[in-house]
């Protein structure tokens, strides 16, 4: 029997992210273990308001009682990490909606565009594949978990753009060469992306925020 045209894509790219995962683990990804986990980061006031818009919301549109979200706001005004923040909207939206997002897991592209933005936490070291596809990781709102981020980045006929705020210094490691990617100046004592990468024909792009205009 003739299967469609384009039919083995999707078989294509499940195998492609088996391969991922165990490239990925046999490269033996490691965290420093004295740093605290994502759920154990302090939570700011940003981060307390991003969460009770999302209950107000719910409560607007019936998704929770006005005790419900009494309840929640107790709890929420109380929290003292990410982690007892996060619980509270978990059964209200989506898990790539969610207002901080703490999957430290690798991202993989195999076939597609795969993104990870919007307040999140960027693990000391994050695994990256993309394989006839592109990897978007958007750094803007991110924390990071250590001032010097380590991703582990397999191209295989594939891209990584990486979308960084002001002060953000992102360097290339490949066969012990390292390049500078990001153009603006940065502090030297400022946070720093370093991006190791196993490269088949891939290629890794950074965009910055627009420079500033000098005072006259």
């Amino acid at each position: 029997m003739n299967e469609r045209p384009g039919s083995w894509l999707p078989k294509l790219a499940e195998v492609g992210e088996r391969l991922a995962e165990e490239w990925q683990s046999a490269r033996g990804q490691q965290r420093p273990s004295d740093l605290p986990q994502p759920h154990e980061l302090r939570a700011s006031d940003a981060d307390r308001e991003r969460v009770a818009q999302v209950l107000q919301d719910a409560h607007a549109d019936g998704r929770i009682t006005l005790d419900e979200l009494e309840e929640r706001l107790g709890v929420l005004y109380s929290a003292r990490t990410l982690g007892d923040l996060a619980g509270l909207t978990v059964d209200l939206l989506p898990a790539d909606e969610q207002p901080l997002l703490l999957d430290g897991r690798p991202v993989a592209a195999i076939f597609k565009k795969e993104e990870r933005g919007g307040r999140w936490v960027v693990p000391a070291e994050l695994a990256v594949t993309a394989m006839f596809g592109t990897t978007k990781l958007d750094l803007r709102d991110a924390i990071l978990q250590n001032r010097r981020v380590i991703i582990n980045a397999t191209l295989v006929l594939g891209g990584l753009e990486i979308h960084v705020p002001e002060g953000l210094e992102v360097i290339r490691v490949a066969k012990d060469k390292t390049v500078r990617l990001t153009k603006q100046p940065t502090e030297p004592d400022g946070p720093v992306v370093e991006v190791r990468t196993t490269n088949f024909m891939g290629d890794v792009k950074v965009k910055e925020p627009p420079r500033r205009k000098r005072r006259r």
